[in-house]
């Protein structure tokens, strides 16, 4: 059965639009011998073969590229123009080891530690190879960073697409960011019983990723992903749900600046920036390696902490940091302490008594007075202050001389009314005697403090922009999370799976790195496919964007793939 011209030419059209080609030859350059296969045509069969049976091997996209494609598209591909003859063994071996070759040479073109991948090599020695992996050498930064600009610009193709015709138009900038294990068709490390010598896995960046709820661990590469994702605050937006960014590195190092990676090229694109929903393992990473960068990007933050880091944080200014937001000092202690040594299953499903503390803490918060500034500086008010203070101060009202207003009459039958009136406001109480005005906190004495980027130390890591399990929090936060695990989810399914290590079988980090990268080009495609049918029936008009000749009208019809059986679906 061979393989519509159509199928081709969208997947070509695809890694065309993503110019990584052009990267590619230019890395390349005028090397002596012979050209050998085009490398744009094992990439292209690779995205057909994903396409039709979910895996990113080798031996499945040149059985595709010698056996399934038509005259048309081998001429298109630059291939030999007759098949291969399938009952010539030798004619066989020939064509596979130049597909082969192909790829080989993409790989060790972009790979910064060259050498035989199929060798297990002494730990010493690997580990020496991997240091170029992590080493600040010019040479070694170069290709890595060409690599992950590859991914990146696989990756990112349908999203261009995505918005070019304008689906992403209810996306108000929420993403979900999280890591996902990518096991490997590889042994770990082990001592060799016969000379007791350590010797490394072929994947010797690879290590041990442990995933929250599963008891064991996997060996292979750690993938961060961000996902398009839509709060229940926005619940009427409706647009593809797509993976923004892919990152594979070894497991448990730069957790933030993989996420980091993910989200500078939305940039270029023109999204907006709204919401980052991260897990604990983000909220651990040092300030300056994730949290100030990304409200530098325009993001605010959505996280989660650990038992030992809930409740009060810190203080700065003579504020206190409860749950990641600044509060007035004199905040109750039975409220700043809600939190306090409460286990997981507490705060996931939180008791009357502890919902009624956290919307009781809402009047004591700092009141945003000025947005972050270019260097990220933030002004915020003093709960009392202002023109529609949300307590009443004994303390404000002496340090500022604020004479207490007339008395006046309400209407009971008015609810908001009711609520603006001082008697209805929680009253801070001070200690008795209170402080001298000179001892007082910076945060009493001005009624309002700027605070910079670097005023929290590294406690800056636990700030966050929605008061911890409020429940505007939890629309945002837990719809994120459950978009950035349903992406996963999908990735890692029947059809699809990112996770099957028998679905990328080709050693070396730079492999897999290409080769996950295409599966989750193939995915969003796939995605944006499916959303497209049912969101956009064929006889809606669609206006054409700017780069309409980089997406065709509607997907090719899928037939059944060169063994017989239908094509996968995810």
């Amino acid at each position: 059965m061979q393989v519509p011209d159509a199928v081709v030419d969208h997947y070509a059209r695809l890694l065309d639009a993503s110019g990584i080609m052009t990267l590619i030859n230019a890395e390349l350059g005028r090397r002596p011998g012979p050209a050998g296969l085009p490398i744009r045509a094992v990439l292209i069969c690779l995205l057909v073969s994903i396409h039709y049976t979910g895996k990113a091997t080798l031996s499945e996209a040149w059985r595709l590229a010698a056996f399934s494609l038509t005259a048309t598209a081998r001429d298109h591909l630059e291939l030999e123009a007759d098949p291969v003859d399938a009952d010539d063994p030798h004619a066989c071996l020939a064509s596979s080891r130049r597909f082969y070759r192909a790829f080989d040479r993409l790989t060790s073109l972009l790979d910064p530690a060259r050498h035989d991948r199929r060798a297990r090599l002494p730990q010493p020695d690997a580990d020496q190879l991997a240091t170029t992996w992590e080493d600040t050498d010019p040479e070694h930064t170069r290709l890595r960073d060409l690599l992950q600009n590859i991914v990146t610009a696989l990756v990112l193709t349908p999203v261009k697409w995505a918005k070019g015709r304008g689906y992403l138009a209810g996306f108000q900038g929420d993403v979900g960011i999280d890591t996902t294990a990518v096991p490997v068709f590889a042994r770990p490390p082990r001592i060799r019983r016969s000379t007791g010598e350590a010797v490394a896995s072929t994947e010797i960046t690879a290590g041990w990723h442990h995933s929250a709820g599963k008891t064991e661990p996997e060996f292979g590469y750690s993938a961060t992903l961000t996902v398009a994702a839509r709060t229940t605050t926005a619940v009427t937006a409706t647009f593809p749900q797509l993976a923004l960014g892919l990152v594979l590195d070894t497991p448990h190092k730069r957790i933030g600046q993989n996420a980091l990676a993910t989200l500078h090229p939305l940039t270029g694109l023109d999204l907006p920036a709204r919401f980052a929903v991260v897990d604990r393992a983000y909220t651990d990473q040092q300030p300056d390696h994730f949290a100030r960068p990304v409200r530098a990007l325009g993001y605010k933050l959505a996280l989660d902490y650990k038992l030992l880091n809930r409740g009060v944080q810190g203080s700065v200014h003579g504020t206190l940091l409860v749950d990641g937001t600044l509060a007035c000092p004199l905040m109750p202690d039975r409220l700043a302490h809600a939190t306090t040594g409460l286990d997981d299953d507490a705060i996931r499903a939180p008791s009357e008594e502890l919902a009624t503390a956290i919307a009781a803490r809402e009047p004591y918060f700092l009141q945003l007075k000025q947005s972050p500034n270019a260097s990220g500086a933030v002004r915020l008010q003093c709960p009392a202050a202002g023109t529609s203070p949300s307590v009443s101060c004994a303390r404000f009202d002496r340090l500022h001389q604020r004479e207490p207003g007339r008395p006046a009459a309400v209407d009971l039958s008015d609810a908001r009314r009711r609520a603006a009136h001082p008697s209805a406001k929680p009253r801070v109480l001070t200690p008795f005697p209170d402080l001298p005005a000179d001892q007082q906190p910076k945060i009493c004495r001005q009624q309002s403090i700027t605070l910079h980027p670097a005023d929290l130390g590294h406690l800056d890591k636990f700030r966050q922009d929605l008061p911890y399990l409020s429940p505007t929090r939890k629309r945002t936060y837990g719809s994120a999370r459950a978009q950035t695990e349903g992406l996963n989810g999908r990735l890692k399914g029947f059809a699809l799976d990112l996770g099957e290590p028998k679905n990328r079988l080709a050693h070396g980090r730079v492999a897999q790195s290409i080769l996950a990268a295409l599966i989750v080009t193939v995915a969003n495609d796939d995605f944006l496919d499916q959303w497209r049918h049912t969101h956009q029936p064929e006889h809606i008009a669609i206006q054409p964007p700017d780069i309409t000749a980089d997406l065709p009208d509607q997907r090719p019809s899928e037939p059944p793939t060169p063994n017989g059986t239908s094509p996968p679906r995810t």
